[in-house]
Formats: C-alpha cells, structure tokens, sequence
C-alpha cells in the first residue's frame, strides 16, 4: 500500500519518478520484480495495489521493457472481477495515453498479448465500471497503431462504428471524440487495400 501511494506520488512528480525509480537502480529492480510477481500470480489481497502501482511508473519504463505488459493484459479476462479489470485496464492506458513518450511501443505491446479481442469482449459484456476504461484503451490503441492488421483482424473499427451509436458510452465528451478520432485513423488506413486490409 506505501508504494502504491509513493508511485502515486511519483506518477505526478516527474522529478521523485527520475530519482526514486530509476530503472537500472537494483531497489527499483527489486520492487518492480516484487510488484510483477503478485499480478502474475493475480490472488493476493495486495492485486489491486500492485496493479496501480506499476500503472502509476508506466513513464518509467522503456520501450523494451514490455514484461509488465502481458500479466496486465491477462487481468483483463472476463473471468475476473470487475474491479480487477478496471484497475487493469487503467492501469494499460498509462502505458498507451498520449502524453506517454512510449505510447507506439506499449500499444504495440498490448496487442502483441491479445488485448485488443479482451478489450472489445469488456465493453461487450463487461458491466458498467470496466466498459468507458476499456473503451478508452481500445482507442489510444487504435490512435497509436492504426496500420496494426491484429486491429483489422479483430474487427476494431466495426466495433467502434457500434460503440459510437451507443449513448451510455459517448455520453462523456472525452470519449465521443477519442471514438471518432481512432475510427477516422482506422478508417483512413484500413481503406488501403494494398496493406491486405479488409
């Protein structure tokens, strides 16, 4: 719990985040070893926590450093609960948002572990708390690697057509215009038929 909020601190603080959780630092090492080791394993009281904390240092992280990504992307399972998902998938979006320098990188990295098919079964069938943070994911993803063929493949761009005409999700304003910025980005290279896309 004292790291979650240290991270939480270090998330806004970008002078604490480069001193106290410098990644070639043995002390950062081992906490974010320790933070890893519990979300893989996803059956500890202290899930929550770590989930957050490791969202909280996604701007710490290079681009090759993408093993956090995968036990983040199997939180988003549908089997789990709820909260567990959300958390997950907040905590993604740190890793893929816009003002992460490293947002192509992680985005190409949540696809590569199958998030995308996860994400859309979440704003499916997710209840109400996990479907505008999955939505949201879904479309710094689309933003970020648009030319993705595992986005074509999973049909991203029908399932943003169909998640644009739903009220309960593009009643925020933030949302109703990340929607239609990853469609036309979507649109505009999937309709390039010389890429293989359909």
């Amino acid at each position: 719990m004292a790291v979650m909020e240290i991270t939480g601190v270090a998330e806004q603080d970008s002078d604490l985040r480069r001193s106290a959780f410098k990644p070639n630092s043995p002390a950062c090492k081992a906490v974010i070893e320790q933070l890893l080791q519990i979300i893989e394993k996803a059956n500890s009281i202290l899930l929550l926590p770590c989930v957050r904390a490791i969202g909280n240092l996604a701007r710490t992280f290079r681009a090759t450093e993408s093993r956090m990504i995968q036990p983040l992307v199997q939180l988003l399972d549908g089997e789990r609960e709820a909260e567990i998902s959300k958390e997950a998938t907040v905590a993604l979006s740190k890793f893929a948002c816009p003002e992460n320098y490293l947002r192509i990188d992680h985005s190409k990295a949540i696809i590569s572990a199958g998030g995308a098919k996860h994400l859309i079964q979440l704003v499916y069938f997710g209840e109400q708390m996990v479907q505008t943070p999955a939505l949201i994911l879904l479309c710094y993803i689309a933003l970020h690697v648009a030319d993705s063929e595992d986005l074509a493949q999973a049909e991203v761009l029908t399932f943003l057509e169909w998640a644009s005409k739903q009220s309960h999700l593009i009643s925020n304003e933030k949302v109703y215009t990340l929607i239609h910025e990853s469609k036309s980005r979507l649109e505009l290279y999937q309709s390039r038929g010389s890429r293989g896309f359909h």
